[in-house]
């Protein structure tokens, strides 16, 4: 049996989301996935991201994750996307790139494969759970198989959010528990994408 394909598709300002992605990467591997970590494209001005340094200096850091791309979406079995909260929304960078999809879902080559979510706000109720249920209606759309983490490990009640990992950026980096959260959501992702792909060569 091949191993999952698990794509991790997110778009970072500062940081934080980043951070989230790489442990969501991590744990994706060591459930035995092929990773694919990619960032969203930045379409905001540049007097905006110049006027917040840490912006900017997130930009630099990152310059050498490549950006998603449709093929991303379509060699995955698993797709987590990250995002942080805007307005109880996902950012318009990671929406811009969904809105790419139509010839894919068209074809029926996003249908079946699993979906999650995780995202960060700057307060402790700034939107995160109306964020990953927003996310949550494209993927009815596609007709994705969608995972959350539930209350599925002990972390779970320790971070709060059985709809996906999220962070409160405001009180700094994620920290542990966060993180593990993070590397959980994505072990069970793996996890259900593998027993459907088994199940469909059986």
């Amino acid at each position: 049996m091949e191993p999952v394909n698990a794509a991790i598709i997110y778009y970072s300002a500062t940081g934080t989301v980043h951070a989230l992605a790489q442990a969501v990467a991590e744990g994706a591997e060591k459930a035995g996935a092929h990773v694919r970590l990619r960032k969203v494209a930045e379409t905001a001005p540049p007097e905006a991201i110049g006027a917040k340094p840490a912006w900017a200096q997130h930009l630099q850091d990152t310059a050498d994750v490549a950006e998603a791309a449709l093929d991303d979406l379509e060699w995955a079995d698993a797709v987590l996307f990250g995002t942080p909260t805007r307005f109880g929304n996902p950012t318009s960078q990671l929406r811009a790139f969904i809105e790419t999809t139509g010839g894919l879902w068209y074809q029926g080559k996003l249908a079946g494969k699993v979906y999650s979510a995780f995202t960060a706000s700057n307060t402790a109720h700034g939107g995160q759970e109306s964020t990953l249920l927003a996310l949550g209606n494209t993927f009815y759309h596609w007709g994705g198989v969608i995972v959350p983490p539930g209350y599925t490990d002990p972390v779970q009640f320790r971070s709060g959010n059985p709809y996906g990992t999220s962070h409160v950026a405001g009180d700094g980096p994620p920290n542990d528990v966060s993180l593990e959260a993070a590397r959980h959501q994505a072990r069970r992702v793996v996890e259900t994408a593998a027993a459907l792909k088994a199940g469909r060569a059986a």
